[in-house]
């Protein structure tokens, strides 16, 4: 009787942890739509809607030979500059779902003000392909060189540029902004974004059963982050660590020490998709590195960031005055 109550009892601790795995894929999808569907009315300032006034777009450019390699360009109407700054926003979606076109209003704020915009596509994960972030991360840099190609054709010269993105687009923003900027075309200057996992390290990792001592938690991590750096790993690399090895080319923080980039960023402190103590191993990475950083905790919000609105438009403001800093006013 007591073995049989045990093996229920190890069952009931299995099926959260292996439900998490599943949860962590999905529920990115969830955070950004309560986000989108609470919108303050001063977020006007930061988004609109699109028309030829503004410049022209050019859609579904490829860059590579997978079937989502295409990315779109948001060139503003004055072509008389010398110079212009790239903005490129990543979108979200849980590393499984989203379009560059879901940041459409985001990408023609930032041409209006004078930017060249692209928002890029890239392989998501299904259940009939193995790609990971590392897949997805690398698609990223070899999108940005043929982006800054593109504009110059179409007479717009790049000097510099900021990534950004918001969740899953956040993560692959900032690992090409800390672990490829010394490989991209023109000077990466800036990188902001919210919710992004900058890091992965079983310990920050407890909302998914992760970073516990007992067999199914380290076959959890295993299972999880296997999925996420395309790299097998086994419960005994997660056991003695030798893991973070694997990880490392996925895990933006670790490379801040690279390009330490001015850097603007948001984290919700209930964040239930993204763990909020990942988030601070950004923080003490770009405290440590003396970056120019501003780093917004939200302390009512889960991913969607909805709860705390005076931080939310100071957040905002922050990523507009760096921009402004970073990039010229345009």
């Amino acid at each position: 009787m007591i073995k049989n109550k045990e093996k229920r009892e190890r069952r009931k601790r299995i099926v959260p942890i292996w439900i998490g795995i599943l949860v962590f894929i999905g529920a990115f999808i969830i955070g950004i739509l309560s986000k989108l569907l609470v919108q303050p009315s001063w977020m006007t300032d930061y988004s609109m809607k699109w028309s030829e006034e503004i410049g022209t777009k050019l859609t579904d450019i490829p860059y590579g030979e997978g079937e989502l390699n295409k990315y779109d360009l948001y060139l503003p109407k004055d072509s008389s500059k010398e110079n212009y700054g790239l903005v490129v926003y990543i979108h979200a979606g849980g590393f499984t779902s989203g379009d560059k076109s879901d940041d459409e209003e985001m990408l023609a704020w930032l041409c209006n003000k004078g930017y060249v915009a692209a928002g890029i596509n890239y392989t998501l994960r299904t259940e009939s392909n193995n790609a990971s972030v590392l897949q997805q991360s690398n698609e990223i840099k070899a999108a940005i060189p043929q982006v800054v190609e593109e504009a110059k054709r179409n007479g717009y010269n790049i000097d510099k540029m900021t990534v950004a993105g918001g969740s899953a687009g956040h993560t692959l923003a900032m690992i090409y902004a800390y672990r490829d900027a010394d490989e991209a075309p023109v000077p990466v200057v800036f990188t902001f974004g919210a919710v992004g996992p900058s890091s992965f390290y079983v310990e920050d990792w407890g909302i998914f059963g992760l970073g516990m001592d007992n067999d199914e938690s380290r076959t959890a991590g295993a299972g999880l982050f296997s999925v996420m750096s395309g790299s097998e790993i086994t419960p005994n690399e997660i056991a003695d660590g030798s893991y973070a090895s694997k990880m490392k080319a996925i895990s933006a923080a670790d490379w801040v020490c690279e390009n330490p980039i001015p850097t603007v960023v948001a984290y919700g402190a209930c964040d239930r998709v993204q763990p909020f103590e990942a988030s601070k191993r950004l923080e003490a990475a770009l405290k440590e590195n003396n970056v120019d950083y501003k780093y917004y905790v939200f302390p009512h919000s889960g991913h969607g960031l909805q709860n705390d609105n005076k931080i939310s438009r100071q957040w905002i403001e922050t990523v507009e005055e760096y921009l402004n800093k970073y990039m010229g006013t345009n």
